[in-house]
């Protein structure tokens, strides 16, 4: 046994040194386990907002896109088409829009931010099917030629996505986040002033 005088300073520093170097090893493995929490690029992607160019659909068309690996419809209804919404109002199940399938600014009559143009989910709300875009002979009622029909199991929806009373699907399509970013351009997934 040595009877060498302690250096305190010595032990301090070698002390603190190594509670440095124990620390910033505990950081340096926390931050990739912390980053590996994050979503995926590839599922940072799929939940992102999708632009939409809407000058070149003519009235009437249906044009679609993908928004979060689901279909997204994008119509450009006639006059026929939104003077057709009121026939409709009393074989709907849900006219006035009271089930929260769409953002606060689309729980009106068309469902739209503006009557002329339709942004819906393609998806059956019974059991997930997509439905079809009948643009005549549409056949649910006298004066409404357009609409949506679910091959699946009968369900008919009219073309602002409203279901009818009497079909299995129970509520109304779904109307994703979107706003018109200009006269030619929609951003499907994200209202305005979110981002």
């Amino acid at each position: 046994m040595s009877n060498a005088p302690v250096d305190k300073g010595r032990r301090r520093f070698l002390t603190v040194a190594t509670a440095v170097v124990g620390g910033a090893g505990v950081v340096g493995a926390a931050v990739p386990f912390i980053a590996s929490w994050n979503p995926s690029a590839k599922a940072r992607i799929a939940g992102a907002p999708v632009e939409m160019k809407i000058d070149k659909i003519e009235p009437g068309q249906l044009v679609r896109s993908e928004w979060r690996g689901s279909p997204v419809w994008v119509i450009r209804r006639t006059q026929a088409m939104i003077d057709s919404l009121p026939l409709v109002e009393d074989n709907l199940r849900d006219p006035d829009s009271e089930q929260p399938q769409q953002p606060e600014y689309a729980k009106n009559k068309h469902r739209s931010i503006d009557p002329e143009w339709f942004v819906a989910v393609g998806i059956c709300t019974h059991l997930g099917c997509s439905p079809q875009f009948i643009q005549r002979d549409f056949g649910a009622m006298e004066g409404v030629d357009a609409g949506f029909f679910c091959p699946c199991h009968g369900s008919r929806f009219d073309i602002a996505g409203r279901v009818f009373q009497g079909v299995p699907a129970p509520t109304n399509l779904m109307i994703p986040p979107h706003y018109f970013v200009d006269d030619a351009t929609i951003l499907i997934g994200e209202e305005e002033g979110a981002a």
